[in-house]
Order: C-alpha cells, then structure tokens, then sequence
C-alpha cells in the first residue's frame, strides 16, 4: 500500500495527484495487481478532501482500466502491464525537479550546492 500525500502548492488538481500516485504505485512496485485500495470514503476522510475528489480518480482509473470497483467489495488494481510512456516519465521528473529546486533555493542552496550533493550520493 502507497501513503497518499496530497500538496496543495503544486498547483495539481487532487483527484489528479491522487490518480498520479496510483499509477507511480503501480509502476514502481509498491501497488500490486488485485490489491485493494482505500475505500472512496476513507481516503476522503484520510485526506480531508471532498467524497467527489476521490470518486473522480476512481472512475478515471477504472475508466483506464487500471482500477476495478467490484460492488459491496471495493476497489482493486486490475492491471499489471502498466507502464509510464516516455512523456509522463519526462513529466514527472520535470515536476519533481522543479519543485526540489524551489525548495533548496528557498533554503539559500545554490546550483552547485546541489550538483554537488547529487554527485557524491550513492544509487
């Protein structure tokens, strides 16, 4: 199971970075084929955010055919052969610099600050 973590500085619609985390979730491993998500209601409540911005991510994952809502049983992930094109790993990793940037700059770290942390930490 993933922790959702919803960040309203992004500027990213929440049902959106809900939908994004499943599918980081699923690509990365850390979801797995006929796993069962959070019910609407408890990750709303989890959340803090409307029943509508979870139901929405929902159905557009089910829509995707990356979720499956089996009634009076709950929501599972249905398929295992999702990947991340090319332009939403490009996406992602853009967002992702863009917003650690942000934060090392507000910190007074500059450009070789961070270049240098980069290069000397282990993969």
């Amino acid at each position: 199971m993933i922790n959702f973590i919803l960040d309203p500085r992004t500027g990213t619609p929440f049902y959106r970075q809900i939908i994004d985390q499943i599918k980081f979730g699923i690509a990365s491993g850390k979801l797995k084929v006929g796993e069962q998500l959070p019910t609407v209601r408890a990750l709303a409540v989890d959340l803090k955010v409307n029943l509508n911005t979870v139901s929405k991510a929902y159905k557009e994952l089910e829509i995707q055919s990356i979720l499956e809502t089996q009634l009076g049983t709950g929501t599972f992930i249905s398929k295992s052969d999702f990947s991340l094109s090319d332009k939403e790993r490009k996406n992602k990793l853009d967002q992702i610099a863009m917003e650690f940037l942000s934060i090392a700059y507000s910190y007074g770290f500059t450009k070789q600050d961070i270049i240098n942390k980069l290069n000397n930490q282990k993969s």
